[in-house]
């Protein structure tokens, strides 16, 4: 995605505008979620000429799609990412003093708009992606939906306490029985 800037030249305040679709290049997501490589995405930018180099803002509209991250539904939407960045010019003396290595720049009067893009979308899409903010998610068991079943349940007794099962019913047999002398001496 490189796009000319030499009709803009090196004269502050002059711009131009970009509207066009383009094919989403590789890797524009993370393992859920992304934008399918070769989906539409609909820029609309300014591309304006500053002291230090050229300004892009905008918008970028792409077609996400993926799956919750809970229930392992699919999921489609239409997300709008704000672009906003800064391609310094080759030979700028102005340059920040953060690593040159993070700078965008105007390279042979063009610039590449592809890791622009990719780091505003990638960071604009949801670490952990839900169908719905309640997802109940998959039973651990048996992989069932609980959003679909949410009576759904599995009776697990631990082994361990087996020998303790039958002791809820005899409590309320030993409450009926008659008091002894004996008990109510405990009891005191």
């Amino acid at each position: 995605m490189i796009f000319s800037v030499k009709d803009l030249g090196r004269s502050p305040g002059s711009m131009r505008t970009i509207e066009e679709h383009v094919p989403a290049p590789k890797d524009f997501g993370v393992a859920l979620i992304g934008v399918q490589e070769g989906s539409d995405m609909e820029l609309d930018l300014r591309l304006e000429a500053v002291h230090e180099g050229i300004l892009v803002s905008g918008t970028a509209d792409v077609e996400v799609s993926g799956e919750c991250g809970r229930c392992l539904i699919p999921l489609e939407y239409t997300s709008g990412v704000e672009i906003q960045e800064l391609f310094y010019y080759g030979d700028s003396g102005s340059l920040p003093a953060e690593d040159e290595e993070d700078l965008h720049r105007v390279e042979n009067d063009s610039i590449d708009l592809e890791p622009v893009l990719r780091d505003a979308v990638v960071t604009s899409l949801p670490f952990q992606p839900v169908c719905r903010e309640d997802c109940k998610g998959l039973c651990s068991e048996c992989g069932a939906r609980l959003n679909d079943e949410p009576d759904h349940h599995h009776e697990i007794l631990d082994p361990r306490w087996s020998a303790l099962a039958g002791l809820t019913g005899t409590a309320a047999e030993n409450d009926a029985a008659p008091r002894t002398e004996s008990d109510e001496r405990e009891e005191s």
